[in-house]
């Protein structure tokens, strides 16, 4: 379906994206105006907190609940900022739009439910706040894009999409994987939708933050959600990941923006080369293909079973070492020939079962 989208307008600097910051829970009034006012003294527009904060295992923190709302209401009226909170229930939509929440966000979790959104949809009916839905926990774009339409449908227009990460079983350098290849297939499918990094979910490490905010400016991407507090090693939740306003504010003075206006005729004939070899690859695929199903002739003639592991780990091994050698890393390589040999199983089934 085609989504109905307005201009977010929410204010930024020309040199620096879109960036809404702030701590990952309201704790005090104390730590939120004091991590407000440090903000706002370094050019921050908008400021977040998590009011309502639902944790993965029951006994941490999990939010001061309206009692922070008013809070809220203070920083906006002393610093002039905008508030954004996270909303997970059709009470919490009412209640913070009953205390002038400028900014709702809809979690990873949350995304991740379709009852849950369309709960939130219908409670936004109506209303003209700007939402942001952050990507379900799994890698999964369709259900990030059908909680994107189920609240366009609702009525609200001005959206954007948070990239903050797949959660893993595996877990290596992120706290959650950033498979950067789902949001800009996102931006493929709905170029008009704004996307806006959140780095501290991904990194979960604040050394990690820099350079994640650096490759979505690289990437294209809108602005910023980040987490920063007054006084990051005593937060009541997630403190590996919040960055003081002053790192936060060095940060931010160190991204490179690219030029999206360049012109492109500088790389058109590097361009054109990739193309050109993006043709031959094709053709290899093609010829290759064409072998598999040779194979798959041979195989139903001697009534052979289609897969062959021990040949299929030796291709596996041998292509990573290669690409190795090519200087390409070696998992990337692996993924491409076990997409290659997928269709290579499924061709020959289809000659094996004529």
């Amino acid at each position: 379906m085609e989504l109905q989208l307005r201009p977010l307008n929410l204010p930024s600097d020309n040199e620096r994206p879109v960036v809404i910051a702030g701590p990952c829970s309201a704790e005090t009034e104390e730590q939120v105006m004091e991590t407000a006012l440090q903000l706002a003294r370094k050019g921050c527009h908008m400021f977040r907190a998590g009011v309502w904060k639902p944790r993965t295992k029951p006994g941490g923190f999990e939010g001061n609940g309206e009692i922070a709302l008013p809070w809220l209401q203070r920083v906006k009226q002393e610093t002039g900022m905008l508030i954004a909170t996270e909303v997970a229930t059709p009470e919490h939509v009412e209640l913070a739009l009953k205390y002038g929440i400028d900014i709702l966000w809809i979690g990873a979790r949350t995304t991740a439910n379709p009852f849950a959104v369309q709960a939130l949809a219908d409670a936004l009916k109506g209303t003209d706040v700007p939402v942001l839905v952050k990507n379900p926990v799994n890698p999964d774009l369709e259900l990030w894009i059908g909680a994107i339409e189920r609240i366009n449908q609702s009525g609200i227009t001005r959206m954007a999409a948070v990239h903050r990460g797949f959660s893993s079983y595996d877990k290596k350098i992120y706290r959650n994987l950033p498979m950067w290849q789902i949001p800009i297939e996102l931006r493929r499918r709905i170029p008009s939708m704004p996307i806006i990094c959140d780095p501290s979910h991904i990194g979960g490490r604040r050394e990690l933050i820099a350079p994640l905010c650096q490759q979505s400016m690289d990437l294209g991407f809108d602005g910023l959600l980040v987490e920063a507090h007054c006084d990051p090693d005593a937060a009541w939740s997630d403190a590996k990941q919040q960055v003081t306003p002053d790192v936060l504010d060095y940060i931010l003075s160190l991204l490179v923006i690219r030029d999206e206006k360049v012109t492109t005729e500088g790389i058109h004939e590097l361009r054109q080369q990739i193309d050109e070899l993006d043709n031959q690859l094709m053709n290899l695929l093609a010829k290759r293909m064409r072998v598999c199903r040779e194979i798959g002739q041979y195989k139903k003639e001697h009534n052979m079973t289609v897969l062959q592991p021990t040949r299929y780990g030796e291709i596996l091994d041998k292509r990573g070492a290669q690409g190795s050698l090519c200087g390409m890393d070696a998992e990337f390589v692996k993924k491409v020939f076990e997409s290659v040999h997928e269709e290579s199983v499924r061709q020959q089934m289809e000659i094996i079962n004529q």
